[in-house]
């Protein structure tokens, strides 16, 4: 049998690339398995009819404009809207804003024109793992800086800055995925002043900040004083519409935009004129406000399901973050536990999480694991927490194997 041809890969992708979450869907479709895995929304409580009516309403009175090509920056009736959105924290016009292909492609653009190789990005400790992939392809070296319950820690956030020099602080304020943790008003005044104060750019990852099911609003850290321009702020419809949308946007101010767009022109010419077009419908004739609060009341039902129940179920010694809003509870459990073999004697046992160590920049805390709450009812969350708890009581009961697990 003739060997593949051996086509030249970059170093950062080049033999056996771990994929932790491809890895972990592959084995999802079996339907006896409960799934904490996904960072994915319910289904059942997307809007259908409204999406749907967007679309005809888009090819019955625009089908030309909307089959053909666009400007890179966007659909100005989308740039419109998000400018709307955004300004109830941040005042904002169309021209502060880029339509990108759901937020990852803003993380993305963002490094491509930020990163040369060896720049370093702060990062919180843990983060969102395609983060970590898209500035790591991209050369930069990622330096966590730690946080607490509140988030990162600004004293910890300013010796990173003086002794790393940063290219950009990434930062997930609101509900953080993978922690579920959230910065408290003061918090985010304190890390606003350290960055205004240095002069380090901040790139704000927002897709959950809607979902709040309770505690003090808090409005994102760019719309502080002296942020918005050095800031950019990335919105996603995934987690409030449809993630099949696949539509977000980049808020910036001043030259950065025009750079963000070349770069994108690069990459895709622009997203779907179709979808943005359907999308700025929806987002001026149907009740955003109405679909979140119907999708938080589910929401937070099911994030008490499954606090209570791994707070009940897990030893005393485990740590549990309580989110306020988002999709995600962080479990760390402490005691040597590695959840990287739980996993697969979990999956066997009809359940599965995500193992934390992927979502490290630095040295990982093997003993974390990510469970995802908003795709199951509190008593399908209550078998998938009794599966879980079984698999890991046989672990701690297994005798210790001969080598420990690297680090």
């Amino acid at each position: 049998m003739t060997a593949p041809f051996s086509f030249p890969v970059i170093p950062q992708l080049a033999g056996e690339v771990p994929d932790p979450l491809g890895d972990l869907f592959s084995v999802l479709s079996r339907g006896d398995i409960i799934s904490f895995a996904g960072g994915i929304p319910d289904a059942s409580l997307f809007e259908f009819d409204d999406i749907r009516a967007s679309f005809e309403f888009v090819l019955a009175h625009d089908e030309r404009r909307a089959l053909q090509y666009g400007s890179t920056e966007g659909d100005p009736g989308l740039r419109a809207e998000a400018a709307r959105l955004v300004s109830r924290d941040l005042p904002s016009t169309a021209e502060n804003f880029l339509i990108t292909t759901g937020s990852q492609e803003g993380i993305f653009l963002t490094a491509q024109v930020m990163l040369r190789p060896g720049d370093v990005v702060l990062v919180e400790e843990p983060t969102y793992l395609a983060a970590v992939q898209a500035f790591t392809l991209n050369g930069a070296r990622l330096v966590s800086v730690p946080t607490d319950d509140h988030g990162v820690l600004p004293d910890a956030l300013e010796r990173a800055i003086a002794a790393e020099r940063p290219k950009f602080a990434y930062l997930i304020p609101t509900f953080q995925n993978p922690s579920g943790k959230s910065m408290l008003p003061q918090r985010r005044r304190d890390v606003a002043e350290i960055l205004v104060r240095t002069g380090v750019p901040l790139v704000e990852d927002d897709p959950y900040g809607a979902l709040r099911f309770e505690g003090e609003p808090a409005p994102p850290i760019a719309s502080l004083p002296g942020m918005g321009r050095q800031s950019l702020l990335l919105h996603s419809l995934s987690k409030i519409m449809a993630p099949g949308v696949r539509i977000g946007w980049v808020r910036g101010d001043g030259p950065i935009m025009k750079t963000l767009a070349i770069a994108k022109a690069a990459v895709s010419l622009q997203s779907s004129a179709l979808t943005q077009m359907a999308v700025a419908h929806y987002l001026a004739n149907c009740d955003l406000d109405a679909h979140i609060r119907r999708v938080i009341d589910v929401y937070r039902v099911r994030r008490d399901a499954m606090y209570n129940g791994l707070i009940e179920r897990l030893p005393s010694a485990a740590h549990v973050t309580h989110p306020e809003g988002g999709m995600f509870c962080w479990v760390t459990l402490g005691g040597g536990i590695d959840t990287r073999p739980l996993l697969d004697a979990a999956v066997a046992r009809g359940v599965a999480f995500v193992p934390g160590w992927a979502f490290f920049a630095g040295t990982p805390d093997l003993s974390t694991m990510r469970l995802s709450y908003v795709t199951n009812s509190p008593a399908t969350i209550a078998e998938g927490l009794d599966r879980l708890a079984l698999t890991l009581a046989d672990a701690v009961a297994a005798p210790a194997p001969a080598a420990a697990h690297g680090r």
